[in-house]
């Protein structure tokens, strides 16, 4: 593990900031000293998370799939407060329904949002990382390494985060820029409820081997969250079984495959029943509104907190 970088005074960049990890994140780095840019789809809970933190926080509403957008919230950010230290790119939707037959527009959208949006991300806050010798941490997911049933595009997307952080942690090291990977299990957050009120995700997720089958307590997760910020480190295990499975992650697909074949046949009956139920969760609601929204603005100003 490398040395500590102490977080006060340090600037983090949160995407996905208003609900779930993004805002406990928050809360947490600003506890330690982080001053913070908090970027999201719902300006009035990104306020009201800006104004009761007890450090200096500006909030932006962006789309991180949107480059232009992006890019003026990167060039604010610097402006504002002098230098981007952090940015932890953590915006993310998910999807519940089959593949067979499924919405692909949702399809599309889980992978724009959390590949693609990780991707502009990073690409909108390179510059100023390469500057202050900075760090990005993606999060990413067990479905990095486990993928699963009626999660193609969830973990598609988050193989794909995987293996664009893994690359550009080797393209950008020698400017002095560190890339970490972060991986968790199901914990508890407004997307994870939003799955499980789907009856038939709720029992496939249950029949998981242990302990895959588990939901996690959002806190200590963010806390090793945190650690892996403090340490620039290149992986980071919100629960820290998931290091075990690494090693043997090649062989994963396969034996789950097999005791899928079982599960899928007793659950067909009832898959048409979940077609149309589109982004799961708080934050899907909020990124469907977003885009279907006229009037919705790219960006908004800094609100600050002193």
């Amino acid at each position: 593990m490398s040395a500590r970088v102490p977080l006060s005074g340090q600037v983090v960049v949160i995407t996905g900031a208003a609900r779930g990890v993004g805002e406990l994140l928050a809360r947490k780095l600003a506890a330690r000293g982080a001053r913070l840019a908090l970027v999201g789809l719902e300006p009035e809970r990104l306020r009201r998370v800006a104004e009761s933190l007890p450090a200096e926080t500006g909030h932006w509403y962006a789309d991180v799939t949107d480059a232009e957008a992006m890019g003026r919230v990167a060039a604010e950010v610097r402006e504002r407060f002098g230098k981007v230290d952090v940015v932890v790119a953590n915006a993310g939707v998910a999807n519940g329904e089959p593949f067979e037959g499924g919405d692909l527009a949702v399809w599309r959208r889980v992978i724009e949002v959390n590949l693609v949006g990780s991707a502009v991300t990073g690409h909108a806050f390179l510059d100023a990382l390469a500057e202050s010798r900075g760090y990005l941490l993606q999060i990413a997911s067990l479905a990095a390494i486990l993928p699963a049933p009626m999660m193609s595009a969830y973990c598609a997307s988050k193989a794909g985060v995987e293996a664009y952080a893994h690359s550009l942690r080797a393209e950008v090291g020698h400017r002095g820029v560190r890339v970490g990977v972060a991986y968790l299990s199901w914990t508890d957050t407004d997307m994870v409820r939003g799955a499980d009120r789907a009856e038939v995700l709720r029992e496939l997720r249950s029949r998981l081997p242990w302990p895959a089958n588990r939901t996690y307590p959002l806190g200590p997760a963010v806390d090793r969250l945190v650690a892996g910020i403090e340490h620039r480190s290149a992986r980071v295990y919100g629960q820290g079984w998931i290091r075990g499975v690494q090693p043997v992650r090649g062989l994963l697909p396969g034996v789950l495959a097999l005791g899928a074949r079982r599960e899928m046949r007793r659950f067909a009956p009832r898959l048409a029943g979940m077609r149309g139920l589109g982004l799961v969760g708080a934050g899907g609601a909020a990124d469907e509104r977003a885009r279907t929204s006229a009037s919705a603005p790219v960006s908004t100003p800094v609100t600050e907190r002193h």
